[in-house]
């Protein structure tokens, strides 16, 4: 019995020696259970950079496109059509032949013209002959004084009747030349009004065809009544230049000059009319299109620029979150001195370099961490 306990507490002192070194170890540090906790990610949006450019002060309107030059074909004689010249839409230079109207009865006229005057023209010789003769026979006696003079008279009347010849036959040379109708100025033809066989006449107030010049090209556009001393100072400078747009508002179509500024405003719109000029050499502008035109005045040279979606509204004015370098934003107020084709111009409170968030502001507070994405690219200006 005695035996027995002493071997039981020989068991528990050997469990005990082992469990020991166990049960002395330290506990983990509170930090490593800490670190093991995730840390909560930051909210995604789309960075960019403010950027200094040059950006154009610009007055917008819309213009309407004019041909430099546009002519109603017209016959300036009547007779039946016998040929046309040309094919609908063709561009023609000037002096084309276009139309060729029946010349037959015109060259009848002239012909007639050509024998009356030939006609006075052998009278006058047989007149002037008689009246030498008779400047001989008056002192002798033979003939009078007073048939003498109306010899004399006869002679003036045949001379005047030669210059109304020359002039019918001038008459007669044109009317026959108005036969040939030809461009009188480079251009493009338009839609054919006529057809071989047809009979015209002068006092027809329908043309022949219509041929517009459009190389170079106007533009027609009002701006507001206020800028017309701010548009006439710096036109006295230097022509200014002029930008059309497409119906899009983005696709540039053409630059050019202005060219006039009209001498009077519209008092009922309040307006004053400007027209541009555009050499127009791949002919993107078409008479009677409508463009928007961008006027520029004046250059803002080096100024911070932003995507216009930066710049947010909010209760004390426009803000924009600036990203700092630990990936958390600032909300900071703004001043903006114009936005134009997706651009702000910064006046205050943005400088170049810094990076801003222009998408995904709508989840952010001031402080708030971000998880930046790659920045948008963009055109300056």
């Amino acid at each position: 019995m005695r035996k027995g306990i002493i071997a039981a507490f020989a068991v528990l002192a050997v469990s005990v020696a082992a469990l020991l070194p166990r049960l002395l170890e330290p506990s983990p540090p509170a930090v490593a259970a800490q670190t093991s906790r995730p840390v909560a990610p930051g909210i995604p949006v789309t960075a960019g950079t403010v950027i200094t450019a040059d950006v154009p002060i610009v007055l917008n309107g819309i213009g309407t496109v004019q041909a430099f030059n546009m002519v109603t074909i017209k016959s300036r004689v009547d007779g039946h059509i016998v040929g046309i010249n040309f094919t609908e839409g063709q561009e023609v230079e000037a002096g084309a032949p276009l139309v060729r109207i029946d010349p037959r009865p015109f060259q009848t006229a002239l012909e007639q013209a050509l024998a009356a005057k030939e006609r006075d023209e052998a009278q006058l010789a047989n007149a002037q002959a008689d009246l030498v003769r008779w400047a001989e026979l008056v002192p002798q006696g033979v003939k009078s004084r007073q048939t003498y003079d109306q010899q004399r008279a006869l002679v003036a009347q045949l001379q005047a009747s030669i210059k109304a010849d020359q002039a019918l036959v001038d008459a007669a040379r044109n009317n026959l030349g108005y036969t040939d109708i030809r461009s009188p100025i480079a251009g493009r033809l338009g839609a054919k009004l006529v057809d071989v066989g047809n009979m015209v006449r002068a006092t027809d107030a329908t043309g022949l065809v219509t041929v517009a010049q459009l190389k170079p090209i106007f533009v027609s556009f009002t701006v507001p009544q206020e800028n017309q001393h701010k548009v006439r100072v710096k036109q006295a400078r230097a022509p200014l230049e002029v930008q059309a747009y497409g119906g899009d508002g983005e696709t540039l179509l053409a630059t050019g000059r202005l060219t006039l500024i009209d001498n009077v405003i519209d008092q009922a719109s309040g307006t004053i009319r400007l027209k541009a000029t555009f050499a127009n050499d791949d002919e993107r502008l078409w008479p009677g299109e409508f463009v928007n035109v961008r006027l520029i005045v004046n250059m803002r040279r080096g100024v911070p620029t932003v995507p216009a979606q930066t710049v947010q509204d909010g209760p004390t004015g426009p803000f924009a979150y600036v990203i700092k370098d630990n990936d958390t934003v600032e909300r900071r107020a703004v001043e903006v001195a114009a936005v134009q084709d997706g651009v702000a111009v910064i006046a205050k409170g943005l400088s170049p370099g810094e990076k801003v968030v222009v998408d995904g502001q709508y989840r952010l507070t001031q402080g708030a961490r971000v998880r930046v994405g790659a920045p948008k690219a963009r055109a300056a200006g």
